[in-house]
């Protein structure tokens, strides 16, 4: 069922939002938490229910950028290329061999690309932005501007130079700065000239997507009366953040130089550090927003803060560490819903609204009750 957040202002009750957070292999944490919402909208509407016949509009940066392809991708009978359950599966086939073990250090990033490039390629062939099955977010960053490039489902049918292959804006949004080689290609305007992407990972400008998928859709809602906006549910999951413990320190950081703090001892603190603040400002941001409206229930940010060792990297791709990473996804769903306290920045446990997997049942009876409104509209 493909749908427009145009539809939802005309026939819904609520406007849908899923976003996803960048972060490389621990793509598993979230791809754990979207099989288990998926699982619970088959058990209202039947085993056809996809992921994507419920949200107006998905969001994602990097790793979350390729869920989402692959969540609203067209495949066989117009039905999306995977199940939410088959994210997983995906990431324990593929990883190994997106990150494998033998890998550059210095002279260039630490992994070539090749074997995502024809992965991605392969999975998606001529499909573009403008044949996704629901609104679709995916940002990067061209570092030939030095801008950000948002694409979306809506561009891409409106203008044909930003109707890019989703193949390239998967690889695009996850091209790592000194993971992976950043990503080059070309568009064509209606007059037949081009258009040039020299792109790196989402991650440099919106690790989280929330707010510019919210930004998206207010969009749609500007010409709206306030007493007639129609309520906001938004669904936004993290990729997991380390410990809140020391793991990097002044004492130690006074000492490196350039290199230092682009590769230190296997670590990444620069690019770490960029992508877990982006992601904290959004959350704290969208948690603003929604406390004071009084509408915090609508919306669940489902995170990991405790992460360590090699749980916490973005590319070891063992068979030892994914596996715990799946264990992680899991063990989060039977955690306390979690929401920011605006004093302290912090996330803290929200007495008496149950855990992350409860949340979650409530939100699919909410998403199943407003798609069966529209459809009955």
């Amino acid at each position: 069922m493909e749908k427009s957040v145009a539809t939802a202002q005309t026939k819904g009750k609520m406007v849908t939002v899923l976003s996803i957070d960048g972060g490389g292999i621990r793509g598993i944490i979230p791809g754990r938490i979207l099989a288990n919402l998926e699982s619970k909208l088959q058990k209202l509407d039947g085993p056809d229910a996809r992921i994507a016949n419920y949200f107006d509009v998905l969001a994602g940066t990097s790793t979350g950028g390729l869920i989402t392809a692959m969540l609203a991708a067209p495949g066989k009978d117009n039905r999306p290329l995977f199940t939410a359950e088959n994210i997983t599966s995906f990431y324990l086939q593929h990883c190994p061999q997106i990150f494998p073990n033998s890998r550059n250090v210095i002279g260039g990033p630490k992994y070539d690309g090749k074997y995502l490039k024809t992965l991605v390629k392969e999975l998606l062939h001529n499909l573009t932005m403008s044949h996704t099955l629901t609104n679709v977010v995916i940002p990067a960053f061209d570092i030939k501007s030095l801008q950000p490039v948002i694409f979306t489902t809506e561009a891409g049918k409106a203008n044909v130079s930003k109707n890019a292959l989703l193949a390239d804006v998967c690889l695009g949004t996850s091209a790592a700065p000194t993971y992976l080689p950043p990503h080059y290609f070309e568009t064509k305007d209606e007059e037949g000239k081009t258009r040039t992407f020299d792109l790196v990972d989402g991650g440099v400008a919106a690790n989280n997507p929330t707010l510019m998928a919210m930004t998206h859709i207010s969009k749609e809602l500007l010409n709206v009366e306030p007493k007639d906006r129609k309520q906001m549910l938004v669904l936004s999951l993290g990729t997991g953040l380390g410990q809140h413990e020391e793991k990097y320190n002044a004492k130690d950081a006074t000492r490196w130089g350039m290199l230092g703090w682009v590769y230190n001892k296997g670590a990444t603190p620069l690019f770490e550090i960029f992508g877990d603040a982006s992601s904290d400002m959004v959350d704290i941001h969208v948690s603003t927003i929604f406390q004071s409206q009084h509408n915090e229930k609508n919306y669940l940010r489902i995170q990991e803060d405790s992460l360590s060792g090699d749980a916490s990297s973005l590319d070891i791709s063992t068979t030892n560490n994914m596996q715990t990473l799946v264990q992680v996804g899991d063990n989060l769903l039977k955690k306390p819903v979690s929401r920011v306290n605006l004093e302290t920045g912090r996330p803290e446990p929200v007495q008496g609204e149950g855990t992350n997997e409860e949340a979650l049942a409530q939100f699919a009876k909410l998403l199943s009750d407003e798609r069966k409104f529209r459809q009955s509209s």
